[in-house]
């Protein structure tokens, strides 16, 4: 039984997902080929990468996104960060359970231009457009002002932009708030060094707890 609102906005979902899921092969062969040559660095994706990676969906699966969900719907959530939406699926699952608790907003991150593009696209044919701020360009920039606190935040970002955006929605986060980071397993462990750095230090009130999805998925709650 979906977690959404809205049967016609699963059925969407359902044929963005499955079109992020046919890119997996070639990106999984693209980082494959690069990791045999030691070309790849943990510290952030090259120029080549990232021009490789500018038309890749790369969503966030089904059972994460639906998790993400219903803590939202849990928290009452009505403020929610975004940190890279790509073509925006996961921030259907954002916007409806906003939508479910009244109304809000989220404001969503994205550095393509035909990504951004993309998404409000989506947006729009999804009918949720009017519950989502997608700001366009370097989140560094994008993030600097958020106004009012926020709830919920999914991080979905290349792992040396993670530390950035934590510390530009950390003074808005309310007491019981939750921050969602894709990946932190094993394998990507030692890219987020910086990102541990900042919610392990006390003074930031941060407790968080890897839990054991695919890859890993960071759950942290400011206390």
């Amino acid at each position: 039984m979906s977690v959404l609102t809205d049967t016609a906005l699963q059925d969407r979902i359902d044929a963005l997902q499955a079109q992020s899921t046919a890119q997996e092969a070639e990106t999984n062969r693209y980082f494959g080929e690069r990791a045999k040559k030691g070309d790849l660095s943990w510290d952030g994706l090259d120029d080549a990468a990232n021009r490789f990676m500018a038309d890749k969906m790369v969503a966030l699966e089904p059972i994460k996104a639906e998790f993400c969900a219903m803590l939202c719907r849990a928290l009452r959530a009505t403020r929610v960060v975004e940190v890279g939406t790509s073509f925006g699926v996961s921030t259907l699952y954002l916007a409806d359970a906003v939508r479910a608790n009244g109304g809000g907003v989220v404001i969503g991150t994205e550095y393509e231009p035909a990504k951004a593009a993309a998404a409000r696209t989506n947006f729009e044919a999804a009918g949720v457009a009017d519950l989502i701020d997608l700001r366009e360009g370097d989140l560094r920039e994008t993030l600097k002002v958020i106004e009012g606190p926020v709830d919920f935040v999914l991080m979905d970002i290349w792992t040396e932009m993670a530390r950035p955006a934590l510390e530009l929605v950390h003074p808005h986060l309310r007491p019981g708030a939750i921050v969602v980071a894709d990946n932190t397993g094993d394998f990507f462990r030692h890219a987020y060094r910086h990102f541990f750095e900042f919610v392990n230090e006390p003074a930031n009130g941060l407790k968080t707890m890897t839990l054991p999805f695919q890859g890993g998925l960071e759950l942290v709650v400011k206390v």
